[in-house]
């Protein structure tokens, strides 16, 4: 039987600097704008020449200044409240019963081989010319955020990928999305970079496998069914001996404690609370794939559309759906003519969507550059993810007029 949980009043509020901003928004209903015309062409996958190649660091700096993890008076050594009376998990270890262990990405039991592996993180390529993607219904996180053109590009987080012989097609870095695969602790695969992206993935705490590296050729094969560069794949076997040869460690580090707080087994987190209201129907607002999610009663899931038809994965036919959406509302500028610089640190507005109902509450960054982000409800309670698959929308804050949820 599926239980309803019910919140509960908790006393203590999280301080968070950018809170405020909350209650003065509203992203219900609201219809996109006409979209624009398709660019021609993308920045190629090579490590181009730009003027100062660390205009997108200084940027991030900039947008840094003035955050800091402030008191956060509440529960447990984090100082962090969860809704529904639940322990965040970076108050917690994650619960092990012989050889299963709860998964850092979807809450559910997985082999502890599988869940005690650190995930890599794939760029994949989402122009219409590079459509179906290849393995990207077995990703247990998804993120997409808008490049270039007001394309969008997506990253596929994936636990279990050892059977997958072909993943992609594959594309070229840049900097936000290395930000959100450090948020996982997860092996960054990509083919290619902006110039912007080198000074980041030369750090020693970025473990990276690329396409224009000597370690290419390994982790990466071309395809003779579409044309260059929407024909670069990775396989499971590549991405294994890429991690054996540049001596990457496989496992989690010790003090790592997951980007998410899940609900517990047989509970089923249904937003009820009066700040909550109806999402059956999620458009990110992005003009050139125009993307939406339905909602499915029947399963409780979201399902994924663009291009004006379902998003499937060629390699088996399905539709891509997941448990949870979250629209991350981020700070961004133009770095150069070409390129977008995206706040990954310093908070903002976010909406969390699951089993037909929305709310709206806000992200903070924990820890640096190495850290990850964490999502808050209206009254500063860390939200509690329901059990499955989730799917990230990064949204330009300056965007939201485009964001229907309804």
């Amino acid at each position: 039987m599926k239980n309803k949980i019910v919140p509960a009043v908790i006393g203590a509020v999280v301080i968070i600097g950018i809170g405020a901003l909350i209650a003065a928004f509203s992203f219900k209903g609201r219809k996109p704008e006409e979209p624009a015309a398709p660019p021609t062409e993308e920045i190629e996958d090579v490590t181009d020449v730009v003027e100062n190649p660390n205009a997108y660091e200084e940027f991030q700096q900039s947008v840094e200044e003035g955050v800091t993890e402030e008191n956060l008076g509440g529960a447990g050594s984090s100082g962090i409240y969860a809704e529904y009376d639940y322990t965040s998990s970076m108050d917690t270890e994650r619960e092990r019963n012989g050889d299963q262990v709860r998964s850092y990405l979807t809450g559910k039991w997985v082999p502890a081989s599988i869940g005690d592996r650190r995930p890599v993180a794939v760029m994949l390529n989402n122009i219409i010319d590079a459509q179906p993607m290849c393995g990207v219904t077995a990703a247990d996180v998804l993120y997409e955020c808008v490049v270039e053109g007001s394309l969008t590009r997506m990253m596929g987080i994936f636990e279990n990928y050892d059977d997958l012989e072909k993943i992609g097609s594959v594309r070229s870095c840049r900097n936000y999305f290395v930000y959100f695969a450090l948020e996982f602790d997860a092996i960054y695969c990509h083919y290619g970079q902006s110039a912007y992206a080198m000074p980041l993935l030369e750090q020693p705490f970025v473990n990276n496998l690329s396409g224009l590296s000597a370690e290419g050729d390994t982790v990466y094969y071309r395809t003779t069914d579409r044309v260059a560069p929407h024909n670069a794949y990775a396989s499971a076997k590549g991405i294994k001996k890429g991690i054996e040869d540049l001596g990457y460690d496989n496992a989690y580090p010790a003090d790592y404690h997951g980007k998410f707080t899940f609900a517990k087994d047989g509970d089923i987190i249904v937003p009820d609370s009066p700040d909550s209201y109806d999402a059956t129907r999620v458009e990110p607002g992005y003009l050139i794939n125009k993307p939406w999610f339905e909602y499915h009663e029947d399963d409780q899931k979201y399902y994924r559309f663009q291009y004006g038809g379902p998003q499937i994965d060629e390699m088996n036919g399905q539709q891509l759906a997941v448990d949870n959406l979250i629209l991350q509302y981020c700070g961004w500028e133009h770095v150069d003519e070409n390129y977008l610089g995206f706040n990954c640190h310093a908070g903002g507005k976010m909406t969390y969507i699951t089993h037909g109902k929305a709310r709206d509450g806000s992200w903070i960054r924990f820890g640096g550059d190495q850290g990850h982000v964490r999502y808050f409800d209206a009254e500063g309670r860390e939200i509690v993810l329901n059990q499955g698959k989730t799917w990230v929308e990064i949204v330009q804050d300056t965007e939201g007029d485009k964001v229907v949820v309804q």
